[in-house]
């Protein structure tokens, strides 16, 4: 979005919270005060928001559907949205708006797609889908859908789709995918599952990706287990990466072209049952995580604050944490992250999704039947 465009979204933004209701807490952080104001409640385990060019918020529900939150209210489920394989970890899950969307209003949607639409009979996977939003009031319909990217080889289990998706500089998009629950997977450099793919709008392969011996052309890195969160550094580009571990082992990770980052050779977790996994938290040519965590916390949502709202956080990782129900703020000096604050631990659920919006302030969904869009900012703010 142009500085234009910021501007007129963080004003329309501001405009259309000035109706809403009011309920509200707050506490204590490294900025001062902050307050949690619940915009809207009422949502099925939401899980991937964006900030639409007039200042309303589109929001994903795993259930499958699409919906448009105007003034506090959601609207009736956008029409066109894909059939969804909704069990386990699957579902509707992330969204993205092209970068011309305003123009274009052309939309990214990342999901679990069942075999059937695949015309396969047995299974579900990954995809994601570019379609043009029709607006019409509080609601819209989708049109011009086309699946540009599915992990060819479908699964019979339930977890760890990742699915985060995020456009680069270039106009390309990043795509996380989970090990599918077979953590094998990770290290299958044939097969796009357990990777961070980057693929162009269309679902062709950008002449500039890594070209490993063996790798699919997809791929930008591999040995993911289940990465939930994906964001780009505005000053250089560079991709973060939060993931899943199993029992402890939640990474941040930094992933580079061509780089392997070890699921399941080498993890700080281990089996949910005590046992080992792999050989050990290290081994060369695998790459380590920049940070990780131990309990885990169930990283889910990543985003830089690159905004003014909230002093001294500039240039600082957001995360949300679903088992550890807490947003999480990394402070990051270059390329390493040298501390962590915890907030709202306990007090606001199982945050899914965290976003810095036009305005500066904090956004977050919860995972839960009665999902909420929460609104994160300085008090009084």
């Amino acid at each position: 979005m142009t500085d234009t465009g910021s501007i007129a979204a963080a004003t329309a933004l501001a405009t259309l919270l000035l109706a809403m209701p009011v309920r509200a807490q707050t506490v204590q952080s490294s900025a001062g005060p902050l307050t949690a104001t619940v915009i809207t409640g009422g949502l099925d385990h939401p899980w991937g928001l964006e900030f639409l060019p007039d200042g309303r918020i589109i929001v994903t529900e795993r259930s499958g559907q699409v919906r448009i939150i105007t003034d506090g209210v959601t609207g009736e489920p956008v029409e066109g949205v894909p059939d969804v394989f909704n069990e386990g970890e699957g579902g509707l899950l992330d969204i993205a708006l092209a970068p011309d969307f305003q123009s274009s209003g052309r939309l990214y949607l990342a999901y679990v797609e069942p075999a059937a639409d695949a015309g396969l009979q047995r299974g579900q996977s990954n995809a994601v889908m570019a379609a043009t939003l029709e607006q019409e009031g509080e609601t819209g319909r989708l049109v011009d859908q086309e699946v540009i990217f599915r992990v060819e080889k479908f699964t019979t289990r339930r977890s760890h789709f990742g699915s985060r998706i995020e456009f680069d500089a270039s106009g390309n998009l990043f795509v996380t995918t989970g090990d599918q629950g077979d953590m094998e997977r990770a290290q299958d450099f044939a097969d796009t599952a357990g990777g961070i793919i980057r693929i162009a709008p269309d679902g062709s392969v950008p002449a500039d990706n890594p070209r490993p011996e063996g790798w699919a052309p997809e791929l930008w890195s591999k040995g993911h287990r289940n990465p939930q969160g994906l964001t780009l550094r505005a000053s250089d580009g560079a991709i973060f990466t939060v993931e899943h571990g199993a029992r402890g082992g939640d990474e941040v990770n930094m992933p580079r072209a061509g780089a392997n980052y070890g699921w399941p050779i080498i993890t700080y977790g281990v089996d949910y049952s005590g046992a080992p996994i792999g050989e050990g938290t290290a081994k060369d040519g695998l790459e380590q995580p920049l940070h990780y965590w131990d309990p885990s916390i169930s990283p889910s949502g990543l985003d830089f604050y690159e905004a003014d709202l909230i002093g001294g956080w500039d240039g600082d990782l957001l995360s949300g944490g679903l088992s550890g129900q807490v947003l999480v703020r990394l402070d990051v000096e270059g390329d390493e992250i040298v501390g962590e604050e915890r907030l709202f631990e306990g007090q606001l659920g199982r945050i899914r999704d965290v976003r810095v919006g036009p305005d500066g302030a904090i956004y977050l969904l919860t995972d839960e039947d009665n999902g909420r869009l929460i609104r994160v900012a300085p008090e009084g703010r």
